[in-house]
């Protein structure tokens, strides 16, 4: 029988304590406790971050999970036009944009944002800068309950579907930090899904048809045209995505039955979704940014002012058992 030194070329330690810094794989003896132990990668895991100074859904995004951004969103009072800076702990005031919106498209980073369409029924896009707000082009159709999520740049924006306040719309529309034109349309009209990746290498995946219908699809876009990927694992609305076309993320949702709000991740690899670690708190009609292996989620369903970041991969002391049949 080959032995653990011959394959990892060391023997296992045998220890009173378990390392502080142990690394990836290694495993021990504590014979303090009769017990073999590992450092084990788990997967991606969730763990809370600091609060919004306004708790809010359906809000904007952009930025990373060091460096994020949230304006607009409806907050308990109301529609809000107030805009949130992250470090990576703390949520402090920026600057407001100029009317209060919820429900329209975003993306680039904390310094250079765009948000776009939104509540009320809007064309309107505007650019952020770091600290101001200033107008952009005017999308060619008003909508709101587009794609969630952080998409795109700031020179290179994409709006994705929604909801003309009578139906959900297949419209695809590019920036270019100016102008919106038309791109391809959806082949199936959709509100409230979510979006990832750049203009040229988009992602549109979930979302709602109608009648309680939600929708497990994901397609994505090259630039002119949309085709087909691979299926969510569950169908869901109110979700939010980021990530690039081959990297995504898939955070929280609305399911269409009690007890509506999700507490699943699912990560894509540009052809399957596969379920990622769970969410501290439930949630949907959330916002998201940054990266598969470093995201940040923030705000949802009852105006929370929750913040939540995933890290992918992350490792833990596990301890070894062996089972017989």
């Amino acid at each position: 029988m080959t032995t653990f030194k011959e394959i990892r070329g060391t023997a296992v330690q045998s220890v009173s304590t378990d390392p502080s810094n142990p690394e990836e794989g290694q495993l021990w003896y504590n014979n303090s406790i009769g017990v073999l132990k590992g450092y084990q990668n788990i997967g991606g895991a969730w763990s809370s971050g600091g609060n919004l100074g306004t708790g809010r859904s359906g809000m904007g995004g952009a930025g990373i999970q060091t460096a994020g951004l949230c304006f607009g969103g409806s907050a308990s009072t109301g529609t809000t036009n107030a805009t949130e800076e992250y470090d990576g702990s703390t949520w402090t005031a920026g600057g407001n944009r100029s009317a209060s919106k919820a429900g329209g498209a975003s993306g680039g980073t904390q310094t250079a944002a765009y948000g776009a369409g939104g509540s009320t029924i809007t064309n309107v896009t505007e650019e952020y800068d770091g600290s101001t707000w200033t107008s952009g082009g005017n999308l060619g159709t008003s909508r709101y309950q587009v794609a969630i999520g952080t998409v795109g740049t700031q020179t290179a924006g994409i709006c994705i579907g929604g909801f003309n306040q009578t139906n959900p719309v297949t419209n695809t529309e590019e920036y270019d930090g100016s102008s919106w034109t038309a791109g391809g349309a959806l082949g199936t009209a959709v509100r409230l899904q979510a979006g990832a990746g750049i203009q040229t290498a988009a992602l549109s995946f979930g979302g709602y048809l109608g009648t309680n219908a939600n929708t497990n699809t994901t397609v994505e876009y090259d630039g002119s045209s949309w085709a087909a990927g691979g299926n969510l694992g569950t169908a869901k609305r109110e979700l939010s995505g980021t990530g690039a076309q081959t990297a995504a993320l898939a955070v929280g949702g609305n399911s269409g039955s009690a007890p509506y709000n999700l507490t699943s991740t699912e990560e894509y690899n540009g052809s399957t979704w596969a379920t990622g670690g769970s969410l501290v708190t439930a949630t949907s009609d959330n916002q998201s940014a940054g990266t598969q292996t470093a995201g940040l989620t923030f705000g949802g369903s009852g105006s929370v002012a929750t913040t939540q970041e995933y890290t992918d991969p992350t490792f833990a002391v596990r301890t070894i058992t062996t089972s017989t049949s």
